[in-house]
This record gives structure tokens, C-alpha cells and sequence, in this order.
């Protein structure tokens, strides 16, 4: 089963300061047919102003991943962790018992984009934790354009994430057929960061999402350059 979740269908907040576009139910946007997918909570593509950000706010007993696609995410916790996030870094924090962190656009004259992506972890009262890396541009180049991103067991150089999952970052040269093999018993969903992917047939373009499960295999082809995000999730 393959399900298309258009970029112009997720729920929509306007803040002013921040444009914000819901994949699944958050804050004032609720649908309970989008709840979420396994263990993939929140998939939020926000656009925050000049200067603008959200001030010091709690988390708890989540995994919170950002993705920045352009600008600078400059952060701020109760861990002691204080610095700047740039495009094309992820950040990965365990909410665990609790933090608290702060998120802001530094810069004056330019809008920052950004995914926040939240998983919700194998357990709870995990410790806190904090993490950011930018993955080298000629890694991302080889194994077929494929850059391990998340894994349990911080495999591959990647981040390490406390559920049994993987997301992987995708980069599709104008004119790729690929495939993907699924395993049993697994969910995946896929964020198309820009361009556009055929997905067993199904075209997706930039901010669509694709929900599969009960497919074991999956034939991804592009006219155009492309980036995906491709979270491989248990199916419970």
C-alpha cells in the first residue's frame, strides 16, 4: 500500500514570524487520520522569520531531530549546549527526562528553513542528550547517493537514535531509476526535500510525503535532481 500525503493537504499555521506546515496532528492542527506513522510523530516544515525563533520551551521522552535546508538554526539548552546549526546539518536531541531549549534565526536579512522531525523513542526516562553533524558532501556522493542519517547502533558514521529505525538522505541524479528493498514487517515514509520521484508509480514532488507499508520493494525513478528523506520504521 503506498499513500500520498500532498504538501498542499498537511494542516497550516501562519504565525507571522513563523510559517509552519503540519504533517501530522500538532499544536491547533488535528486530523486523526494523520497521527503519525510507527514511530514517526511529527514531520513539521517550518520557515521562521529574520531574527525570530521560539524562545526557551520543555520537551520530554521524545527523540527531536532538525533538519536545516537553508539559514542558521542558532540553539540554546539546559545541558550547557550553545552554538549554530547551518544548512545542511542535522541536530539530534533525547528529550529523555526532560530538557529545555531555545531556537532562533540569527540572521537579520534572511529566512530560515528547516524540518523538525520528532520519533518517539523505545523507552522513556532516557538521559538527555545532544548531538549535530554535518555529513561530508563526498559521503553523500557514494553508495549509490544514499547517506545513512539515523540508525540504533550509530552505524556508518551516523547519528545515533533510540528506536529501531533508520532514515536515510537521499540524492537522485536527473534521470535515476533506483530501488529500495523492504523488510518484512516494516513502514517506511518518505519526505521529498525538492524535486520530484516516481515511487512505484506514484509522483511525488517537493513536501509531499509517501506512506508504504505492505510493499516489498520499492522503484524510485527522476526526471530532475531530487532529495529525499527515507525513514525505514518497525510497523508497530
Amino acid at each position: 500500500m503506498i499513500y500520498l500525503r500532498r504538501a498542499s493537504e498537511r494542516g497550516h499555521a501562519n504565525h507571522g514570524w513563523l510559517d509552519s506546515w503540519h504533517t501530522f496532528s500538532f499544536a491547533n492542527y488535528y486530523d486523526a487520520d494523520f497521527m503519525g506513522l510507527s514511530a514517526l510523530r511529527v514531520i513539521n516544515e517550518d520557515v521562521i522569520d529574520a531574527g525570530q525563533g521560539f524562545g526557551m520551551h520543555p520537551h520530554k521522552d521524545m527523540e527531536i531531530l532538525t533538519y536545516v535546508l537553508s539559514g542558521t538554526v542558532e540553539h540554546q539548552d539546559n545541558m550547557g549546549n550553545k552554538g549554530q546549526v547551518s544548512a545542511g546539518e542535522f541536530q539530534i536531541m533525547s528529550a529523555g527526562t526532560g530538557i529545555r531549549h531555545s531556537e532562533y534565526n540569527p540572521h537579520h536579512d534572511s529566512q530560515l528553513h528547516l524540518y523538525q522531525i520528532w520519533i518517539i523513542p523505545e523507552k522513556t526516562g532516557l538521559t538527555p542528550r545532544y548531538e549535530q553533524r554535518r555529513f561530508e558532501q563526498h559521503r553523500f556522493d557514494t553508495t549509490e547517493g544514499r547517506q545513512l542519517v539515523l540508525s540504533p547502533d550509530a552505524r556508518a558514521g551516523s547519528l545515533k537514535i533510540f528506536q529501531d529505525m533508520t532514515l536515510w538522505r537521499w540524492s537522485l541524479k536527473s534521470g535515476e531509476d533506483d530501488e529500495y528493498h523492504i523488510e518484512k514487517a516494516r513502514k517506511i515514509w518518505i519526505q521529498v526535500v525538492f524535486g520530484e520521484v516516481m515511487i512505484n508509480g506514484i509522483r511525488a514532488t517537493t513536501s509531499d510525503g509517501v506512506a508504504i507499508w505492505d510493499e516489498s520493494h520499492l522503484q524510485l525513478i527522476t526526471n530532475q535532481e531530487s532529495e529525499i528523506l527515507l525513514f525505514d520504521l518497525p510497523s508497530n
